[in-house]
């Protein structure tokens, strides 16, 4: 069978119906590290996506996954501490079956916030941890092969998988996805390992996302194509995420990133039949890709296994 896209969720896939035994062949127009993917701050949480019963579900698996990886310093993946603050009171809806978080205490919190949760949570490292899926993937014999599909009767196999995020309406025109812009700044590390988010600080979305070598700081969420970094943008997120963690005042910046999100009502995970051929769609993921990955690659080999 053909997985169609190679970021973090069309990897997992892939890698998760060659364990269940299949022979998979993963096209991608391009490697992991010029993904959407590799831009991402790499958190476990469900950010910007839906419908939140499924999420929780497939966060779980996907938590569980990450949770056991961290223990493989080759996978990218730590487990680290931080503080997700509430601006507009607890809204916990996230933490259905997580364990290790407690409730914010008042001198933790920054001015003005009602609550907060301070939780130990993967965070991963994305262009180490997409390296090491592509690894995984190779030993697992799936065959990694980089192309453009235009239109899905250029490919052989009777199933196939689209992981193809925002490129999915190119090939299923009635699949809705749409881009929502992340702008990111990248600055050396001096030494953290907590993350920070306040997505609803007053000066804008504020995260900061320690990595070995480098800080995720972000960032923006807004509809949009344009994947050029905006100057002034990336002076006013290094700005709020130096104010947000004094630490960073004095980080050099190494530079700024932009990604698209692949944002839909819902994520559209499904089997379809599309001109006698069994697809099935994995997009829509939002701000969730890594976070969801595990848990929907196991519904994929699933839905294929029902087809019998």
């Amino acid at each position: 069978m053909t997985v169609v896209g190679g970021g973090v969720v069309g990897l997992t896939a892939a890698l998760a119906l060659a364990g269940a035994g299949h022979r998979v062949w993963c096209v991608r127009e391009v490697p992991a590290a010029g993904t959407v993917s590799a831009v991402a701050g790499g958190l476990w949480f469900p950010y910007h996506v839906e419908p939140r019963d499924r999420v929780v579900a497939w966060g779980l698996v996907s938590l569980a996954r990450l949770t056991g990886l961290a223990a493989d310093p080759t996978s990218g993946v730590a487990l680290r501490d931080g503080l997700l603050v509430e601006r507009a009171g607890p809204d916990r809806w996230w933490t259905e079956g997580v364990t290790g978080w407690r409730d914010a205490r008042p001198g933790e919190l920054p001015e003005g916030a009602a609550s907060g949760v301070v939780a130990r949570l993967p965070l991963v490292s994305m262009p180490v941890h997409l390296a090491w899926l592509e690894q995984a993937c190779v030993a697992a014999g799936v065959e990694l092969a980089d192309g453009r599909v235009e239109d899905l009767d250029e490919l052989e196999d009777d199933v196939v998988v689209l992981a193809t995020g925002l490129a999915t309406p190119r090939l299923l025109p009635e699949v809705e996805v749409s881009a929502a812009r992340g702008q990111v700044a990248l600055l050396a590390n001096p030494g953290l390992e907590r993350w920070f988010v306040d997505a609803g600080a007053d000066a804008g979305l504020t995260y900061v996302l320690p990595h070995p070598g480098w800080v995720v700081c972000g960032g923006t969420d807004d509809p949009g194509e344009d994947e050029a970094p905006d100057p002034d943008v990336h002076g006013e997120i290094v700005a709020r995420c130096r104010a947000a963690v004094p630490a960073l005042r004095d980080a050099e910046v190494l530079g700024s990133r932009v990604g698209l999100r692949p944002v839909a009502p819902a994520v559209d995970l499904r089997l379809r039949e599309v001109r006698g051929r069994a697809v099935v769609t994995d997009v829509g993921h939002g701000g969730a890709g890594v976070t969801l990955s595990w848990g929907c690659a196991d519904e994929v080999v699933a839905l294929v296994a029902g087809l019998g």
